[in-house]
C-alpha cells in the first residue's frame, strides 16, 4: 500500500532544526499509535531522518493530526498537507 508523506525540515523552538514527517493516513482499526509507529520505522528504513511524526487525515469536513504533542501542536496552526514522498508499507 502505498501512504503520501511530508518530509519537511523546519527550524526548532531551541536553535536548531527538527526533521518531521506528517502521514497521509489513519488507522482503520484504532491503533493510530501503532499505524504512526510503522510509518515512522518505514521511513527511516527509507534513509529519512524523522525525529518527530504525526498522521493526518479528514474527520468532520476538517483535518486532523495525531502524533508527537509539540509536532501536532505546530501542524493545527494552519498548515496545509502537501506531499513531498510516497512510502510502500
Amino acid at each position: 500500500m502505498k501512504i503520501n508523506m511530508a518530509h519537511l525540515r523546519e527550524r526548532s523552538t531551541t536553535g536548531g532544526s527538527i526533521n518531521f514527517a506528517v502521514f497521509d493516513a489513519r488507522s482503520t482499526t484504532g491503533d493510530n499509535a501503532g499505524l504512526l509507529h510503522q510509518l515512522t520505522v518505514a521511513a527511516r528504513q527509507n534513509g529519512l531522518r524523522v525525529d518527530q511524526s504525526a498522521l493526518a487525515f479528514q474527520s468532520g469536513g476538517r483535518i486532523q493530526f495525531y502524533g508527537d504533542k509539540n509536532l501536532v501542536s505546530y501542524l493545527a496552526k494552519g498548515w496545509s498537507p502537501y506531499w513531498t514522498h510516497t512510502i510502500d508499507v
